[in-house]
């Protein structure tokens, strides 16, 4: 207890919190006993406000919230809890960490009670999705947004776990001593040993090729009974390849090959819209009408909901080549990433620079 973060905080005031989940394979709910926050922010972009007793934050997101303490001061502290939302398969250390809010001058704070939150459960996916449905951005004429309202390409990637056959002299952890995968359109991505974006300015030939499907290559039930063959497709540097300025749309599925699972997937060089997400398999017939194309969220990190699906929007105007991955450390380092290269434009400040004339060589 003593060694607790405590957060002092005088009576009757206004906080702004930053908080951000720094965990590596971590989705956290974030609750503080007896105080609700305004949440004001998503990944660095004013959302409308809304209050809420419990956050839920994935690894590399970012959530400004507005705390407004109680008046006079309580004769308690409270705790402000963060505990894992996990869905998927096997084991996790879902240990509760603590921190302390503590008001300056209370007449008996020795004496005083210590409040604790109650957190969802582990596996509280319902509480996750509507929490993210709460996100909008707010669309007004100081603060615009962009969304594309047409779409000149459209993608559809499955995202989840599979398995590849265990390596010779190895132990592996996987399914009848299978090695775990992980893939998006169930190709386990692999970075070459000389870097994508080096060899793409210099039209270096045999590091990637630019042929990453645009859709699965064997479509199944992708939140129902899983396929026989778990086995991905494993070492292939796969890139997708994307006209300047290009308006993009991005259907993201999870799959429950192995147990459906949240998958906070995140993209370099670009924010995106949030356009919609729901359960089950996505259906391209009804749910499109659905989207929306008014207020939806920008943001750079979008869990993509266990045994459900999420839809982005971008405009492909920022050329270079570009990761989008899953941001649990473990599934990046199984594979679970793919490449965006973004074609050069005709004007000069659309046009992807040289590399730095000190620049180390790969």
């Amino acid at each position: 207890m003593s060694d607790s973060y405590k957060l002092k905080v005088k009576p009757g005031k206004t906080y702004l919190l930053r908080l951000i989940n720094a965990a590596l394979n971590d989705e956290l709910f974030f609750s503080i006993a007896n105080h609700s926050v305004t949440v004001v922010e998503a990944d660095a972009t004013y959302v409308k406000p809304f209050v809420t007793d419990t956050l839920v934050i994935a690894p590399g997101q970012t959530t400004n919230v507005l705390l407004k303490t109680k008046s006079p001061a309580p004769d308690a502290a409270f705790y402000m809890l963060a505990r894992p939302y996990f869905t998927g398969m096997g084991t996790i250390d879902n240990t509760t960490v603590a921190g302390i809010l503590e008001y300056e001058n209370p007449k008996n704070l020795e004496n005083a009670p210590l409040f604790k939150p109650s957190l969802p459960a582990i596996n509280a996916t319902n509480v996750v999705a509507n929490f993210s449905n709460m996100f909008k951005s707010l669309a007004t004429n100081k603060f615009p947004i962009n969304v594309p309202q047409k779409v000149d390409k459209r993608f559809f990637f499955t995202v989840g776990l599979g398995t590849n056959p265990c390596p010779k002299n190895q132990t592996c952890q996987g399914p009848n001593g299978t090695k775990f995968a992980a893939s998006m359109n169930n190709i386990s991505f692999a970075l070459p040993t000389t870097a994508l974006l080096q060899s793409y300015f210099f039209s270096k030939n045999g590091v990637f090729t630019a042929d990453f499907p645009d859709s699965p290559l064997h479509p199944f039930n992708y939140t129902g009974t899983p396929p026989n063959n778990t086995h991905v497709i494993n070492g292939t540097t796969k890139v997708e390849v994307l006209p300047f300025n290009a308006s993009v749309e991005v259907i993201m599925q999870d799959t429950s090959i192995l147990g459906a699972e949240s998958h906070p997937l995140h993209l370099h060089g670009y924010n995106f819209y949030v356009v919609g997400q729901g359960f089950g398999n996505f259906d391209p017939k009804n749910d499109p009408s659905k989207f929306n194309l008014v207020d939806p969220v920008e943001r750079n990190t979008i869990g993509v909901p266990s045994g459900g699906w999420v839809a982005i929007r971008f405009q492909a105007d920022n050329p270079g080549v570009w990761l989008m991955h899953c941001h649990f450390d473990v599934h990046l380092s199984w594979g679970l990433r793919m490449a965006w290269i973004v074609l050069d434009g005709k004007l000069p400040n659309q046009k992807l620079p040289p590399p730095p004339s000190d620049l180390p060589k790969c």
